[in-house]
């Protein structure tokens, strides 16, 4: 299961993690998006289904993993990559704008992560994959609530790892520094200029950098790697 699917890395993840032959429920909140992305996977040879979802309501977290888990009969892999970004310098922060990104990036990946579990404590296997950002690692100036959502990322991740670990479920995080996707698409070119300069690798990341290190990560290889932060970001920040 993949949240936040209808588009960039999202999509990608559902499309690679279909492509290594994993039947893949993507979820988001534009269902012809979403329709899209399925026609993508089957028209490839794979097997997906789209469900409708509002990840910062708890009811329809519910229902649809209920849905999902009803159709495929269990969840072997949750990705949480649904996010958002409402951008202000602190001092002038709504509380509505800190709320919904919070709601959207962080809490809405707990009350997920919450379903899926019993379903992967039956099975006694499982692969739980946050995606958070270099900016909960650094911070980001005008993006308090943005790096604060993704640095909780990180620590719900190692809890989470620490909780369900005996029962061979492993939970990671990646990191993607500077991707390319519509959300930075909009960024001015003069941002994006300085922003190359400050990576080692010069260049912007493609999501399919991202979707390559979450296929990694819910694959067998990565069975003995848990709480992990794995950064994908062209050396923008090390150690």
């Amino acid at each position: 299961m993949v949240t936040g699917a209808s588009q960039g890395i999202g999509r990608a993840c559902a499309v690679r993690l279909a492509k290594d032959g994993a039947t893949v429920a993507v979820a988001a909140r534009n269902q012809e998006r979403l329709s899209e992305v399925t026609a993508e996977i089957t028209a490839a040879g794979g097997k997906a289904a789209a469900f409708a979802l509002d990840v910062a309501d708890e009811e329809q977290v519910k229902s649809t993993v209920q849905s999902a888990i009803d159709q495929f009969g269990k969840i072997d892999i949750l990705v949480n990559n649904a996010g958002i970004t409402r951008d202000q310098l602190v001092m002038r922060m709504k509380r509505s704008d800190w709320d919904a990104v919070l709601q959207t990036n962080l809490t809405s990946a707990y009350l997920c992560i919450q379903q899926v579990i019993p379903s992967m404590l039956k099975q006694r296997w499982g692969r739980i994959l946050n995606i958070t950002s270099v900016f909960g690692q650094m911070g980001q100036a005008g993006q308090a609530n943005y790096s604060a959502s993704k640095a909780g990322l990180i620590g719900l991740t190692m809890a989470i790892a620490r909780e369900v670990g005996s029962r061979n479920i492993t939970c990671n995080a990646i990191a993607p520094g500077f991707i390319k996707t519509a959300m930075t698409e909009v960024l001015s070119d003069e941002f994006k200029q300085n922003a190359i300069k400050q990576i080692p690798l010069r260049r912007v990341g493609t999501t399919a950098d991202i979707a390559g290190a979450v296929a990694f990560l819910a694959s067998d290889d990565a069975s003995y790697i848990t709480g992990h932060v794995l950064s994908v970001n062209g050396g923008m920040l090390m150690g």
